[in-house]
């Protein structure tokens, strides 16, 4: 009897802290590259996009490959050529895991869209939002713990809510104020009237550090 399958993987998995260290100016020459490697593993890729922190993949899976192996392979010979291809000097690697979501023939279409698209979608909804809502969406069990990290963290939620919020490299900048979400104080000079558990809970109940912007006085 022969064998037969029939299944769409959507695989996301995100940079070191999310920073966004994946330059749109050269992200397809990384998509192209990954989409060797996942013809080497025999799968067929339907379509791979993302934005400067993440990377969705949509893709079969040979029944030869297992999908830890297969996820394995393209975050460290992606890694690999991020880094001597220096055309991403910011990019640090991948972040550990990654998330696996499985669907029908009859989403292709809707998913490839959905792939294609990133860019766009991701001016309303941040890469935390939609890796929270995919997790749920497929019911996933997970620990939000370990979803925090970077400025897409739930917690900042509140803030932006207090000030005008832009991404400027690494670090978030709001109203007079710089968060820098990879420099983690206990201690931390904040904007007057900001309860600091709005800022906490990134890492072991560390808080980000706050410095004022020259231009805001």
């Amino acid at each position: 009897m022969s064998s037969y399958r029939q299944i769409i993987y959507q695989i996301v998995f995100c940079t070191k802290h999310r920073k966004p260290t994946i330059s749109e100016h050269h992200c397809e020459q990384l998509y192209r590259y990954i989409s060797g490697i996942v013809n080497k593993h025999h799968c067929h890729l339907y379509r791979i996009n993302g934005v400067s922190d993440h990377i969705h993949i949509l893709s079969d899976l040979h029944p030869s490959t297992s999908l830890a192996d297969y996820v394995k392979n393209i975050k460290v010979a992606s890694s690999i050529w991020l880094k001597e291809s220096r055309l991403f000097p910011e990019f640090e690697g991948w972040q550990d895991g990654y998330g696996a979501f499985t669907y029908s023939i009859r989403e292709k279409d809707i998913l490839i869209e959905y792939v294609k698209s990133q860019k766009v979608h991701h001016r309303r909804e941040s890469s935390y939002e939609e890796y929270e809502r995919l997790l749920k969406e497929n019911e996933v069990e997970f620990d939000e713990r370990y979803l925090s990290c970077g400025f897409f963290n739930r917690t900042l939620n509140p803030v932006r809510g207090l000030f005008d919020i832009h991404v400027h490299g690494p670090e978030l900048h709001a109203g007079p104020w710089t968060l820098k979400p990879f420099e983690l104080l206990r201690e931390i000079d904040k904007p007057e009237g900001l309860q600091c558990e709005m800022a906490a809970g990134l890492t072991g109940g560390h808080f980000l550090h706050f410095a004022r912007n020259p231009e805001g006085g």
